[in-house]
């Protein structure tokens, strides 16, 4: 399968994409799907919305909550594993948050991934194709976005933009 990115807007089907992925992978591998989320319960529809993807993926899966180091439960991974990265975008903000060094983090979560024993796919949200912020933090993130997932994109082999539900292979 390899490194895998998918990306796309708010409800667009990314991550029930990349989790059909990862089930079909993890099943012809023997192993086991893995969620590597990213996702914070700050607030009560937060922690009502994670608990209903949580739900919605069944017992098959395993779910690693980590919203700053996603880069080590990639390199705990195992040859049969198949994990769904969800999603970057939700780490960039976290990463912003607390004030980390957001190039040598996406370098070690890039160089994670290249490295796994597993198979890897990101998620991610387009945020770049609208108009701009009016304010700077919001231009900031929306640069940053678009810097990781160019990133991204760069080091995977196959990158798929979801739109409407409708995978679209744009690499790979």
């Amino acid at each position: 399968m390899g490194l895998r990115l998918i990306i796309g807007g708010a409800r667009s089907g990314k991550s029930a994409h990349a989790q059909a992925l990862a089930e079909t992978e993890a099943r012809l591998r023997g192993g086991s799907p893995v969620m590597i989320a990213t996702a914070q319960a700050l607030d009560d529809e937060m922690g009502e919305r994670i608990a209903r993807h949580r739900a919605e993926r069944g017992p098959a899966w395993r779910t690693v909550e980590t919203p700053l180091d996603p880069a080590s439960a990639i390199a705990a991974l195992t040859p049969a594993d198949c994990a769904v990265v969800d999603c970057l975008t939700l780490w960039l903000s976290n990463l912003m948050f607390v004030e980390r060094d957001i190039d040598a983090a996406t370098e070690a979560l890039l160089q994670a991934a290249t490295d796994s024993r597993g198979e890897i796919v990101f998620v991610a949200n387009e945020v770049g194709m609208s108009i701009v912020p009016e304010n700077a933090l919001a231009r900031r993130f929306r640069d940053e976005a678009g810097r990781l997932n160019r990133r991204a994109a760069e080091r995977c082999d196959q990158v798929t933009v979801m739109f409407a539900g409708i995978p679209l292979v744009l690499k790979g």
